[in-house]
């Protein structure tokens, strides 16, 4: 967050909707309230002549229980944002048209289905009228893209593939079948399911027999005639595939004749990461998909350049591996031919330059997330600041005119900011140490009074050398008010994935901000299986769950207690979710240095969560194989049961919160019912917390409330 003057703040806050200007009054704790508060920053675009910016803005109503999310409009040169005056709140996917002249959106607003709309829009005052329906299918629809040449808009819906294909261009069909199919299951008194396949529900719930397709609708035909193409009819398949990053999966080239598109075709997708490119061509309603990518693994995001020549997209080499690294593959189009972008790091987001020279990407790095730059075939350049925090949301504005993107930091949340762009130079060469070669500048400002009010700490990095020498990364916040002479009680937080980082970014569910407010240090290590620090650490984990991945947490908290003089090592509990939940599991059975440990959505017995789980690649991958595969063979030879914490439950002493979800299919409720019951069993001081109504994360305003005060009153408890 770029600070400003108190003059220049002062004047903001009394003019912004999203702030009241309030006395200057000495800073406080953050309290879970505040954070409730805080206004959300959703999608964003820009419009093509860069001088409007739309955007999403959720804001949450604590009493309500509710999340309602608005669409905005500011005019990047500067002035206040305001409300765009055809959306209704809940709408969504805010779009420019190719000339500027319409606003494209999602919207349920008739019939309680989400659709396709689009207004008219004036670019000179940004005032929009003459809303209009673009999409009238059942199913709903999501997604929504604009052709480049305005003609028509793409989105996904999901069909049963069985019905006849759906085009409302002919009379004789449409998707009745699909109507008739969903009255059937909604009037029937049976509720039962019939399986047979795999992935038959999937993070929080199931899945069903609908698969999405992608729809092309035509806004170039009279208005009595429309015109709707399922792209891709009867495909068994999804299309585009779940994503945890969300978006279309799907491009449409500069001549408006072309779809690429990502799919996995495998016969059994719960086991199998292997995501293709297909190129359909738009022109011929009888063409087929043609494969493009080569990559065994997982291969995302296609987008095309600017000028038609290139086509590329984020390519993991490695089957199975959900993991593997994310390379950008460039893919010539006229000569069928790959190049990998030189780059030495996960590739996260990527967006092409208005001239099609640079591709502009994301990649975490040693706890934060800066912007990188490549011309096609040379290497990539840092260009963003060297300010620390993540970016992403990448548009890069007409005319070299900079690029716009979101930032987070540990100390606050989403904000747009403006990135001018600076050159570079015409064989340039990577170095992890260059300084950024451009300056950001905030546009937008949804909390900068509430911020204002708050005593955030600043998160300081450290490096330590774990047992076999190698380097790591851990972070450590001093509480508000933080007074050096005093001993400090601990919470160790323990991140989830296991290929996941804790860094310089804003949360809602795991704040470390708020983890602190209430006069704790908090300790962040980011061991092997980390991602930001290269692949031989995310590998790391693979296959040794319990093994260096616990050492590396021991060791960097050895660190800092030797380090900082101001931490009470007789005072600490170990917070984790997801992986960091299986291995709060595992430190239970293994230490008894903390006094609390709080174990959220964690594996307690690696072969009962390998059949109760949906996605199958993950747990074949991370413990080599099957159960099956090491029957007969001594425990210390399978790491089902090496790596498994109900093996250790003897060596259970450590008072435990245990916190699970009813809807979380990634990892089973009964492994927190097991935990938890192993727990009671052993007379172990335990509490469950039990969500019939969430998932793998904790979304809901008042749950969320009910789970930081649980959390945070069990660390009390036992370190105070």
């Amino acid at each position: 967050m770029r600070r400003f003057a108190f003059t220049l703040l002062f004047t903001f806050l009394v003019a912004s909707p999203f702030c009241t200007a309030q006395p200057a009054a000495a800073k406080r704790p953050m309290t879970f309230e505040d954070m409730m508060k805080m206004k959300r920053l959703g999608e964003s675009a820009v419009s093509p002549d860069g001088k409007w910016l739309a955007y999403s803005v959720t804001t949450v109503d604590l009493a309500a229980n509710s999340k309602t999310a608005e669409l905005w409009l500011q005019a990047i040169a500067g002035g206040e944002p305001f409300k765009i005056a055809v959306a209704q709140p809940g709408d969504s996917g805010v779009q420019f048209s190719p000339d500027g002249k319409r606003l494209l959106f999602l919207s349920d607003r008739e019939g309680g289905k989400q659709q396709v709309w689009a207004a008219d829009f004036d670019g000179a005052s940004g005032n929009t009228s003459n809303p209009k329906r673009l999409t009238f299918i059942s199913s709903e629809a999501d997604n929504a893209q604009w052709s480049p040449d305005g003609h028509f808009v793409l989105f996904s819906s999901s069909v049963y593939p069985e019905c006849p294909a759906i085009r409302f261009d002919d009379s004789t069909s449409g998707d009745t079948c699909n109507i008739n199919r969903d009255d059937t299951l909604t009037n029937s008194k049976v509720k039962a399911q019939v399986f047979t396949h795999l992935l038959y529900r999937h993070w929080n719930h199931y899945t069903g027999d609908k698969r999405s397709h992608l729809f092309l609708v035509r806004l170039d035909v009279p208005p009595d005639t429309p015109y709707v193409r399922d792209l891709t009819p009867n495909d068994p398949h999804d299309v585009p595939p779940f994503s945890m990053d969300g978006g279309g999966g799907f491009a449409i080239s500069p001549d408006s004749k072309e779809l690429a598109f990502t799919e996995n075709v495998d016969p059994e997708p719960a086991i199998s990461t292997s995501a293709s490119i297909f190129t359909l061509d738009l022109t011929n309603p009888g063409a087929q998909p043609v494969k493009v990518s080569t990559s065994a693994g997982g291969n995302f995001n296609p987008a095309y350049s600017p000028d038609g020549k290139w086509l590329a997209w984020r390519s993991q080499g490695r089957a199975g591996y959900e993991s593997d690294e994310f390379r950008l593959i460039a893919y010539f189009r006229k000569t069928h031919r790959e190049s990998t972008i030189s780059f030495n790091g996960w590739v996260d987001e990527f967006a092409w330059s208005s001239d099609s020279e640079f591709i502009y990407f994301t990649s975490g790095q040693q706890g934060g997330s800066p912007i990188f730059a490549s011309r096609v075939g040379n290497a990539a350049v840092r260009v963003s600041p060297t300010d620390g925090g993540e970016y992403s949301e990448l548009h890069p504005l007409s005319n070299d005119a900079g690029v716009m993107a979101t930032r987070m930091s540990v100390r606050a949340p989403q904000e747009i900011v403006k990135l001018v762009e600076a050159k570079l130079p015409p064989n340039a060469v990577h170095s992890g140490t260059a300084h950024g070669a451009m300056t950001a500048n905030a546009v937008t400002h949804l909390n900068d009074a509430l911020l204002a009010q708050l005593d955030l700490p600043n998160m300081e990095s450290f490096w330590f050398e774990a047992e076999d020498k190698t380097k790591l990364q851990g972070f450590i916040i001093r509480p508000p008010g933080f007074v050096a002479a005093k001993k400090y009680p601990v919470k160790f937080l323990i991140h989830g994935g296991p290929q996941g980082a804790w860094g310089d970014m804003w949360s809602y569910r795991w704040n470390a901000e708020l983890f602190a407010a209430n006069g704790y240090v908090v300790i962040m290590i980011n061991p092997r299986g980390s991602t930001g620090y290269g692949q031989a650490v995310v590998d790391g984990v693979n296959g040794d769950w319990g093994g260096k991945p616990y050492t590396d947490l021991m060791t960097g908290l050895d660190y800092a207690e030797q380090h900082y003089p101001f931490v009470n090592k007789a005072r600490e509990c170990a917070l984790g979710a997801s992986y960091g939940g299986y291995m709060a599991n595992w430190v239970l059975g293994h230490t008894n240095r903390f006094k609390c440990i709080v174990s959220h959505d964690g594996m307690f017995d690696a072969e009962s969560a390998f059949g109760s789980t949906e996605e199958d690649w993950f747990n074949i991958w991370e413990f080599k194989g099957h159960p099956w595969d090491y029957y007969g063979r001594p425990d210390a030879e399978n790491p089902f049961r090496k790596w498994s914490p109900s093996l250790y439950a003897k060596n259970f002493q450590t008072p435990t919160l245990v916190i699970h979800g009813q809807l979380d299919y990634r990892l089973d409720v009964s492994e927190g019912f097991q935990l938890f019951d192993t727990l009671q069993l052993l007379k172990v001081p335990s509490k469950m917390l039990y969500f019939p109504d969430e998932g793998h994360w904790v979304l809901k305003p008042q749950n969320s409330q009910l789970w930081y005060r649980t959390v945070n009153d069990w660390v009390d408890q036992w370190t105070r």
